[in-house]
């Protein structure tokens, strides 16, 4: 079965939005991977079709009901796939979870608008939180194609070139080294020697020492921790 996506959302038409392009869009007409993107206003019972009150206790915004956006998510089948609500204050997604998403079947992706979703919906469909950044976005389905581009690059058969897939930020836990190619001089800088010199090793020692050193750098979380001498 290829790995399928379900997106509850009030806006549809935003999928698969770019995803519907290039390598991923290609494997999506090819049947590599799907997509289906459910309205939630559908499953309102009232002559407006509402699908928010106000916050109890008081506060401003609005926040989905949850009997309604739990009629949406049991209109899916529960077949295993992940439940997953994009939120700011989720986990952090990391490539970890996206390998560990991507050898799956699929996942279902709730869209959060407003002030949030009902905490008894969450609770209710075990409903995993998963925030891609510590920032706010207007809702959640520009975080469901952040997800889904992060997953279905890795799928098998979507890129040309699998080892694109290895070589790349985070997958040994450490960013990228730098990246260079023709022509061999631009405005005075030159492509570093070690890279046009054909010695595999060295190349390869100077791309993780590269790699080391910009971690270290811009992301020192990801380094192990060194133990403390005494």
């Amino acid at each position: 079965m290829p790995f399928k996506a379900s997106i509850l959302t009030l806006y549809p038409d935003m999928f698969p939005g770019h995803l519907g392009q290039a390598l991923a869009g290609r494997a999506l007409e090819r049947g590599d991977w799907q997509i289906e993107a459910v309205q939630i206003r559908d499953f309102a019972e009232d002559k407006h079709r509402s699908v928010d009150d106000t916050p109890s206790g008081g506060g401003a915004g609005m926040v989905l009901r949850p009997d309604v956006l739990a009629r949406a998510i049991d209109s899916i089948a529960d077949d295993g796939r992940p439940r997953l609500l994009m939120s700011p204050r989720g986990r952090p997604l990391t490539q970890e979870r996206v390998r560990a998403l991507a050898a799956g079947e699929g996942v279902v992706i709730v869209c959060g608008r407003f002030e949030g979703v009902d905490q008894r919906v969450i609770d209710a469909r075990q409903l995993e939180e998963v925030s891609i950044g510590d920032y706010i976005l207007s809702g959640g389905e520009p975080a469901a194609l952040t997800l889904l581009d992060a997953v279905v690059r890795i799928l098998p058969g979507v890129m040309g070139n699998q080892l694109s897939g290895v070589h790349e930020s985070f997958e040994g836990g450490l960013l990228e080294h730098p990246q260079y190619t023709r022509p061999q001089v631009f405005e005075d800088r030159e492509i570093p020697e070690v890279l046009t010199s054909g010695n595999h090793a060295a190349i390869e020692k100077w791309r993780r020492e590269q790699a080391v050193a910009l971690t270290r750098e811009r992301r020192s979380d990801l380094l192990p921790v060194q133990p403390v001498k005494k």
